[in-house]
């Protein structure tokens, strides 16, 4: 596997430097300091006719982009449509990190406190065209997927709670009373409740609340 190492700490890439050695058929070709200097050293392999097949990809460098420079350089190498495959290899662990360099590309994601197997692991599965998480990465991935897939409540908790006095038939002063608020807030989340639900009068909207199984 040829390697380009992405990462603006030389200490650093010394260091996975090692680990990658340690990875059987794994070889570094190349290394870079800053985004716009990955995308050079990649697309000078290319010309050579000898491209990489991974960049293992720092988020936190240099870079002329807006974005993070690990992420620029995912998303250039995304567009360039070359044969590289990044994995992202960072102490960066929040969600939106991570769905960052997802959708900029990367085909994999870990922690600098990987071990050497896990990274080996890592290199071979994405150079065989697979992708591959690590854990914490998977985790916040999937926090991501259910936040978007989830549908938006009709209701909120305050206009459920009084959508469901309602539907006991009580009236605007006990429903006020019961959840210690005024008849006119009462009256206000009714109105919202009501045109959430598409109902014009409280048998209407019952009715709704029973066919969309709120109560």
């Amino acid at each position: 596997m040829r390697i380009v190492l992405a990462d603006d700490h030389p200490v650093v890439r010394a260091g996975v430097r090692a680990l990658v050695s340690l990875v059987e058929g794994a070889d570094v070709v190349g290394e870079a300091g800053s985004a716009e200097e990955t995308l050079t050293v990649v697309r000078e392999l290319r010309a050579a006719g000898e491209p990489a097949q991974i960049v293992l990809m720092d988020l936190n460098m240099p870079s002329t982009s807006a974005e993070l420079g690990g992420i620029a350089a995912t998303r250039a190498l995304t567009r360039d449509g070359g044969p590289e495959r990044v994995i992202v290899l960072t102490t960066f662990d929040a969600e939106a990190d991570v769905v960052s360099a997802i959708d900029a590309g990367a085909r994999g994601y870990l922690f600098k406190d990987s071990e050497p197997a896990v990274i080996g692991e890592a290199l071979a599965t994405v150079a065989g065209g697979g992708q591959y998480y690590a854990p914490r990465a998977a985790a916040a991935l999937a926090a991501a997927v259910r936040r978007t897939t989830q549908p938006e409540a009709l209701l909120t908790e305050r206009e459920l709670d009084v959508a469901r006095l309602l539907a006991t038939g009580a009236g605007n002063r006990q429903i006020a009373k019961a959840l210690f608020i005024s008849e006119a807030t009462v009256k206000t989340h009714l109105i919202h409740v009501y045109r959430k639900l598409g109902a014009t009068n409280r048998t209407a909207a019952v009715a709704a609340l029973h066919e969309e199984g709120l109560v």
